[in-house]
């Protein structure tokens, strides 16, 4: 295994659990993947949140997915269904990854959404 993957799956682990660390302490503890994908599908969807059916929170969990992916290049925002629902429109295939690589592009993406909307911030930044 390369030294570089290493350090970096090890640097954004360290920043994912900061993150995540800041948003227990407003929301709770407990918070795992799952939970902040449905947190950032309930942000952008800009209802608030609500009891959502099992379908609207897999939509939801969609569109949080669709949001992270954007600035790889994989999504592109293409606008609102009559409800006010985000769609987006899949730009390039998404690449076979492993489940550890999964876990660290999903980590990685969730620290930039959260940082980059300033909904957190890391003492090292």
């Amino acid at each position: 295994m390369n030294i570089y993957f290493c350090h970096m799956d090890y640097d954004v682990e360290l920043k994912f659990q900061e993150v995540k660390k800041q948003l227990e302490t407003i929301f709770g503890e407990g918070m795992d993947i799952q939970s902040l994908l449905f947190m950032v599908g309930v942000n952008e969807l800009g209802f608030g949140y609500k009891n959502f059916s099992k379908a609207e929170k897999t939509n939801l969990i969609h569109i949080a997915i669709c949001t992270l992916l954007e600035p790889y290049g994989y999504y592109q925002f293409e606008g609102l269904d009559k409800d006010k629902w985000p769609h987006f429109k899949l730009l390039k295939k998404i690449p076979y990854i492993n489940s550890r690589e999964q876990q660290h592009l999903i980590k990685e993406a969730l620290t930039s959404y959260f940082l980059e909307n300033n909904y957190v911030s890391l003492s090292s930044s």
